[in-house]
């Protein structure tokens, strides 16, 4: 049995379409944001509110392939054939959007996504290992400032931002706090309700009022451990998902593994812990103190990217990991070459078994990814008997 409040965890997606629409007529300002590397520090200190933008179904990739090419990244074709047919809510609602360089194909589809809103495009580099790369991200931090401040006829002062931080650094940390809970052997949150609960957390319109929701499911997770109520019996395979994000609508390889036996105890990807690892200085300089938060990101677009097999080992070692499955999605390039990376350092440093499934948001691969998973379960029995 569930834990009772993810019934209002899962209803936050139909509060929050009814709720930005409030907001957008009550005339509050709202930026929307596709990615972990988008300050909504910044938007909040300029009394805006911001959202995360829809983009894991698949349902409007057809019309989003009326413009783009069919072999790209779904998420990048979900997320413009929402907008395009204005299916999202929130993508609707928003006054400005906030895009990122993190990949080509991203870079360009911006470009045509630019035309239907007002678009700020923040520049990565493409290293977060030197003291160039954070000087150049802080003046990003900066223009980015600027590009609200005149949008919104406003001023962001460093006590906004101070305030907004200490907000975001709140969600963080209960989000955090949520996430270890499946550190517990044997796990008292199935996967899917872990994946959806931080998935849906963008989409809140009210931060306080979703920090509070998230408090009162910890505090349930954590009487259900004091019953020994779990979601999985102690000889669950544990599995650390790793690689690109997945949401409601592109979860089709979480649940596989969880419909297979398997025990998802840990999310190291952008809509899991990726984000949630490292807090904002709340001492420093507000835009130095974001630059350097937002830049410690461990994402496939760096180079190098240690940072990212650095979280993996904690991560396995914290959740005590029996295996490590890396989804790809298709045309992601930049996830794709690093899983020969991740391979080697799972298997040869860690010792663990691993596997790497490449698809897409359709389920015409539903049955293959089943056998998949089903073999790659037998190798977690074999490998705990060696």
């Amino acid at each position: 049995m569930r834990p009772i409040v993810m019934e209002e965890v899962e209803a936050l997606r139909g509060v929050n379409s009814v709720k930005v629409k409030e907001a957008h007529e009550q005339g509050r300002k709202i930026v929307g944001m596709y990615c972990v590397f988008s300050p909504s520090e910044i938007a909040l200190a300029a009394d805006a509110i911001s959202v995360s933008l829809c983009g894991t179904s698949q349902d409007p990739i057809e019309e989003a392939e009326k413009e783009l090419p069919r072999n790209l990244c779904p998420l990048i074709k979900s997320s413009y054939g929402f907008a395009i047919t204005d299916k999202c809510p929130y993508f609707y609602f928003s006054d400005v959007l906030l895009a990122e360089t993190t990949c080509d194909g991203k870079k360009k589809m911006y470009e045509l996504m630019g035309k239907l809103k007002p678009m700020h495009v923040m520049n990565l580099p493409q290293t977060a290992n030197d003291e160039d790369s954070l000087e150049f991200w802080k003046r990003e931090m900066v223009k980015f400032k600027g590009f609200l401040e005149n949008q919104f006829n406003t001023e962001i002062t460093d006590e906004k931002l101070r305030d907004a931080i200490r907000l975001m650094n709140r969600e963080r940390n209960v989000m955090k706090r949520l996430h270890k809970l499946n550190a517990h052997k044997p796990a008292p949150l199935a996967g899917t309700d872990m994946m959806k609960a931080q998935w849906l957390k963008g989409f809140n319109v009210d931060k306080e009022a979703g920090i509070e929701l998230i408090e009162r499911l910890i505090a349930e997770v954590e009487d259900r451990v004091e019953k020994d109520i779990y979601a999985f019996d102690e000889k669950a395979p544990r599995i650390l998902l790793t690689g690109t994000p997945i949401g409601v609508g592109s979860d089709k390889v979480l649940k596989a593994l969880e419909e297979a036996g398997a025990s998802v105890v840990a999310f190291e990807n952008c809509t899991g812990y990726k984000g949630l690892d490292v807090m904002v200085d709340e001492d420093k300089d507000p835009i130095t103190a974001l630059a350097e938060k937002y830049l410690s990101t461990p994402c496939s677009c760096m180079t190098n990217n240690n940072g990212r097999l650095d979280l993996i080992r904690r991560m396995v070692d914290e959740y005590k990991v029996d295996g490590v499955v890396d989804l790809t999605w298709q045309a992601c390039h930049t996830y794709n070459i690093e899983s020969y990376t991740v391979k080697k350092f799972v298997q040869e440093e860690l010792g663990l078994p691993f596997m790497q499934i490449e698809t897409d948001y359709s389920d015409s691969d539903t049955g293959q990814v089943k056998v998949r998973v089903e073999a790659f379960l037998e190798t977690l029995d074999s490998h705990s008997l060696v």
